[in-house]
């Protein structure tokens, strides 16, 4: 399998190039381009219950596409529903990250949800993570670019609606980055901090952020 990253970090596309018989696995709607010889395959990862659950509780959509080159060779382009950037991971074991952040990733790649515990109760992306086991390549999307941080037992703040993803090796606790004045006032609210060894991947916008800005521009419904 081979494969392009094009137009990043604002809109991303990711280009993939399959040998007959190859195949990758996508979230719904996804898909952009396909050549004609690859088949396509929808299906609910998992079963029924894997799959209600990682969409549910994890942010991803119930079913999962596969594209097959079958015919021979061919080429998907893939891409997220909303501008931002795509990075790929070279994974041999497990990767974590926010909900509705998975693209796309090798057939053999386990998808599944992962409790965070109560300490992510007041974090503003949820209780749940997505937990990605196995090896071969992961594509995530960020809102905005993704840049990398690493640690080497050391800690590290961020604000909960910038993370994307972390790495083995890597816990993290809920807490307010000020007082309750702080808190509430500041703009900033709650952030997650990071300890231990291992990558951590942060995302340049929030969500959050922007619908806040946006949401006063939005039309109001006239009475």
């Amino acid at each position: 399998m081979k494969y392009e990253i094009r137009h990043r970090p604002s809109f991303s596309l990711l280009e993939v190039e399959l040998e007959r018989g190859e195949a990758i696995q996508a979230e719904s709607g996804a898909m952009v381009h396909m050549s004609p010889t690859i088949k396509l395959e929808t299906k609910a990862k998992g079963g029924v219950f894997g799959a209600l659950k990682r969409s549910v509780l994890g942010g991803e959509s119930f079913f999962i596409n596969t594209f097959r080159a079958e015919d021979g060779p061919g080429s998907v382009g893939l891409a997220p529903a909303y501008p931002g950037d795509i990075e790929v991971f070279e994974l041999d074991g497990t990767l974590y990250a926010q909900s509705g952040a998975f693209l796309a990733g090798s057939e053999g790649i386990s998808i599944d949800t992962k409790w965070g515990g109560a300490k992510t109760f007041f974090g503003r992306e949820g209780l749940f993570l997505l937990k990605m086991t196995g090896r071969g390549l992961v594509f995530l999307s960020s809102f905005g670019a993704i840049y990398k941080k690493e640690l080497h037992n050391e800690r590290f703040v961020i604000d909960t609606g910038h993370m994307v993803a972390f790495s083995e090796g890597l816990d993290f606790s809920i807490k307010r980055v000020g007082g309750l004045k702080s808190t509430l006032f500041s703009g900033e609210g709650l952030v997650a901090e990071f300890y231990g060894t291992g990558t951590l991947y942060i995302q340049t916008r929030s969500v959050d952020s922007f619908i806040g800005w946006i949401a006063p521009h939005l039309p109001t419904k006239r009475e």
